[in-house]
C-alpha cells in the first residue's frame, strides 16, 4: 500500500468531521435538540448532542473506498449494522429508548457481522490450553465481545473528551497492530474513525459555543467500531499473529488489556448495582469518571486525560509481559490490577441514596451553624 493512502483517510475524516460539526451545532440549537441537564450529568447547561451524526456519514463515505481493501467483503457487512445503531442512536438522543430496545437493535447489527468469513474465530490458540473451537461456540463469543464492548464504551461517556480520548488510544494501538499484520481494509478504518475523533475532540472540551456531546449516536457507532476491530484481532490467523510482538496464546488477554478502561468501568457499575438489587442498565453517578471529578475534584479535561494515560500504560505493559510471559502469569497480573482497582474506587460509594444522605448531612449542619450565628448575633435584652 503506498505511504499516502492511510494520511489520506486520516486527513480526509479529520477535515470532513472538523468542517460539519459546527454545522450539526447550528441545526441543533436551531431546533432546540439540544441535550437537557439532569441530576446524573456533569455539565450545567444546555449542549447541543448528535456529534456523533458525523462520525456516520463519514464512515459511509469511507466505506465506498475502503471495499477496494476488503478481502472477504467486510465493507458491505459493516454498512447495514452501522446504519442500524445510527438510527437506535440518533432516536435514543431524541426520545429517550429503554435499554432492551437497544439491546434487540444491537444483536441484528452484530449478526450482519459474525456472518462475514473473515472475523470467525476458529482457535484460541492455545489460550488456557484451548485451541480449535466449534462454530456455534465462536457464534456465542462473538455475539458476547461485541455486545460487551458495545455497552462497555456507550457507559463510559459520562464527562467531557473521555469516550474520544480512550477511543483515540483503543484506535492507535489497533491502527498499529493491523499495520504491522498487513490487514490494510482495518488500518484505513481505524484511522478513518481517529481522524474523526481527533476532530470532535477540538468541539467536545470547547468551553465556548461551539462544545457538543458525541451522544448515543456516537458511541454507539464508535463502540461497534471497536468491537469489530477487536473480533478481527482475535480471528487473524497464526501465520499474521507471527508479525506480533507478543506470543500468541496471549491475544485474548492483550484484547483485555487493550479495552481495560470501558471493560472495569462496566464491570464495577454492574456488581455494585446488582449487590444493590438494582437493574445493572439503572442509571447512577457511580462511574470511575465521576469519582474522579467528584472526590478527587479534578476537571473534566484532567480526569479524561489520566484516564486515556493509564489505558495506555496498562497497554505498554501487557505488550511486554505478553512477550514473554505464558498466559498463566499474565492473567494473574490482569487479576490482581482489577481487584486493586475495584477494592480503591469500591471504598468511593457514589450510589444516589449515599449522595442524598451526604447533601441531608450538610444542609443539617449548615442549619445548625446559621442558627448558631443568629444566636450569637442577635440583640441581648436588657
Amino acid at each position: 500500500m503506498p505511504f499516502y493512502i492511510p494520511i489520506l483517510f486520516f486527513v480526509g475524516a479529520y477535515i470532513l468531521t472538523y468542517l460539519t460539526i459546527p454545522k450539526i451545532i447550528g441545526l441543533v440549537e436551531y431546533k432546540k435538540l439540544m441535550d437537557e441537564p439532569n441530576k446524573r450529568s456533569s455539565h450545567m447547561k444546555r449542549t447541543p448532542t448528535l456529534g456523533g451524526v458525523s462520525f456516520f456519514y463519514t464512515l459511509i463515505f469511507a466505506l465506498f473506498f475502503l471495499r477496494v481493501w476488503c478481502d472477504h467483503g467486510e465493507a458491505m457487512y459493516l454498512i447495514p449494522g452501522l446504519t442500524i445503531l445510527f438510527i437506535i442512536g440518533l432516536k435514543d438522543d431524541l426520545v429517550v429508548l429503554s435499554p432492551y430496545a437497544k439491546l434487540i437493535a444491537q444483536v441484528i447489527a452484530i449478526i450482519f457481522v459474525i456472518s462475514n468469513e473473515s472475523f470467525t474465530i476458529y482457535s484460541l490458540n492455545g489460550f488456557l490450553g484451548i485451541d480449535d473451537i466449534p462454530i456455534y461456540i465462536y457464534y456465542c463469543i462473538a455475539g458476547f465481545i461485541m455486545l460487551t464492548i458495545i455497552n462497555a464504551y456507550n457507559l463510559i461517556d459520562g464527562i467531557d473528551g473521555l469516550a474520544a480520548i480512550v477511543g483515540i488510544v483503543i484506535l492507535i494501538i489497533y491502527a498499529t497492530i493491523f499495520y504491522m499484520t498487513k490487514e490494510y481494509f482495518f488500518l484505513l478504518i481505524s484511522l478513518t474513525l481517529n481522524g474523526c475523533l481527533i476532530a470532535f475532540l477540538k468541539f467536545n472540551l470547547s468551553p465556548s459555543r461551539q462544545k457538543i456531546f458525541m451522544g448515543d449516536t456516537g458511541s454507539l457507532i464508535v463502540g461497534f467500531i471497536i468491537s469489530i476491530l477487536t473480533l478481527k484481532f482475535l480471528a487473524l490467523s497464526p501465520e499474521k499473529y507471527d508479525d506480533l510482538p507478543f506470543l500468541m496464546e496471549n491475544i485474548p488477554l492483550i484484547a483485555i488489556s487493550i479495552l481495560i478502561v470501558p471493560l472495569f468501568d462496566t464491570a464495577r457499575v454492574f456488581t455494585i448495582r446488582l449487590a444493590n438489587k438494582r437493574s445493572p442498565f439503572s442509571p447512577d453517578r457511580n462511574h470511575t469518571h465521576h469519582i474522579l471529578i467528584d472526590y478527587f475534584k479534578l476537571s473534566h479535561r484532567k480526569a479524561s486525560f489520566i484516564i486515556g494515560g493509564f489505558n495506555l500504560a496498562f497497554v505498554y505493559l501487557f505488550i511486554i509481559l505478553g512477550s514473554a510471559s505464558y498466559n498463566f502469569w499474565l492473567a494473574t497480573v490482569l487479576v490482581v490490577t482489577v481487584i486493586i482497582l475495584g477494592y480503591f474506587f469500591y471504598r468511593f460509594d457514589y450510589s444516589f441514596s449515599n449522595i442524598k444522605r451526604k447533601i441531608r448531612f450538610r444542609r443539617k449542619v449548615d442549619n445548625v451553624k446559621e442558627k448558631g450565628k443568629n444566636i450569637i448575633n442577635s440583640p441581648k435584652d436588657n
